[in-house]
């Protein structure tokens, strides 16, 4: 199976072509190009590269999110695009869910965690299940303390494994710091997450959980500005 994997979530993104589990090729985003003008020269190049062209492409894994909207969007619309042009389904993987993945703990959780600016991170608990992972409740955005608190409480008060590409969001707090002195650490996450994606996509496509163009939807998690703003202006009026 040859599948297509894309990460445009934030200005770490990345394209990997994958036969299988086989990573074929990897290109990261560097630099300060616009997504807009990256993704279709640089899946051209990656194709090229692992001998290889669009039509033969099975599967589309696209990181859905969360990450911000701009990069999100044209993350699914590119793949939206391909899927209707070439009859193929789509599978959707969350970046937290890649960075979870990636964790070599093999305890019963996993807390991924992202930095969304503003004082917050993006974070996600999952619980492993056989090989793969469960989301507990739902992602989100919050302050790294309320992050740490709310892994405390969902977690059973059984071992958590940590792992982020940007730990310092974490690592800097008070009450982390005790924890660390005990031991506990927050592995580091790679940011180039397109093979992960493929991997998990590849599981997705394995197990019939794919879907198509018009069934993929972004997880956005926080609201673009713009509507934040909107929303703010019309509810003083309410």
């Amino acid at each position: 199976m040859i599948l297509l994997a894309l990460d445009t979530c934030d200005s770490r993104g990345s394209l990997a072509v994958l036969r299988d589990e086989e990573v074929l090729t990897v290109i990261a985003h560097e630099g300060t190009a616009d997504y807009s003008s990256w993704v279709l020269p640089t899946a051209e190049a990656a194709l090229q590269a692992s001998g290889l062209g669009l039509r033969e492409v099975d599967v589309f894994a696209v990181a859905s999110g969360p990450g911000s909207f701009t990069g999100v969007r044209i993350g699914l619309t590119t793949v939206k695009a391909w899927s209707e042009a070439f009859g193929k389904k789509v599978a959707s993987v969350s970046r937290l869910e890649a960075m979870a993945a990636q964790s070599p703990d093999d305890g019963e959780y996993v807390a991924a965690f992202a930095d969304a600016h503003r004082d917050q991170v993006f974070g996600g608990l999952y619980w492993r299940e056989g090989t793969g992972l469960r989301l507990v409740e739902q992602e989100m955005v919050a302050a790294p303390a309320e992050f740490l608190h709310w892994v405390d409480a969902h977690s059973a008060n059984r071992p958590v494994g940590w792992i982020s590409p940007d730990p310092d969001k974490v690592r800097a707090l008070e009450e982390w710091q005790r924890r660390a002195k005990d031991g506990l650490r927050i592995e580091l996450s790679s940011s180039v997450l397109a093979p992960m994606i493929g991997k998990i996509g590849l599981r997705r496509a394995r197990e019939g959980r794919l879907v198509d163009a018009l069934a993929l939807d972004a997880e956005y998690i926080r609201r673009p500005d713009a509507e934040t703003l909107w929303k703010g202006v019309t509810g003083r009026g309410s």
